[in-house]
């Protein structure tokens, strides 16, 4: 790793860090929430293409934290999407 590359992962890190920040604040924010939901995605498919694709990194125990986190980041938000839209719909049906 090279210090371009380090300083790159560093910001994307920090950006992925305020964005579910900001989701975990404002939750009802639809946008938002599906914005961080794809931060886990690229997350997850980041560290699996690197041990599975690309080779250059080992299922070690800091390659399966962020691979476990993501992934049951995505499960309990997806659960959570249910929520959202019902909710979203029942606030449709006391405007109308």
């Amino acid at each position: 790793v090279n210090g371009l590359q380090a300083r790159t992962f560093g910001v994307w890190t920090l950006l992925a860090s305020v964005i579910r920040c900001l989701c975990a604040i404002d939750i009802r924010n639809r946008t938002l929430y599906h914005i961080t939901l794809f931060t886990f995605f690229l997350a997850l498919a980041h560290f699996l293409s690197e041990v599975f694709i690309y080779h250059t990194a080992a299922l070690t125990i800091g390659v399966m934290a962020p691979l476990m986190v993501a992934s049951f980041s995505i499960m309990g938000m997806l659960i959570g999407l249910q929520y959202l839209e019902v909710e979203a719909l029942s606030q449709n049906k006391k405007k109308n």
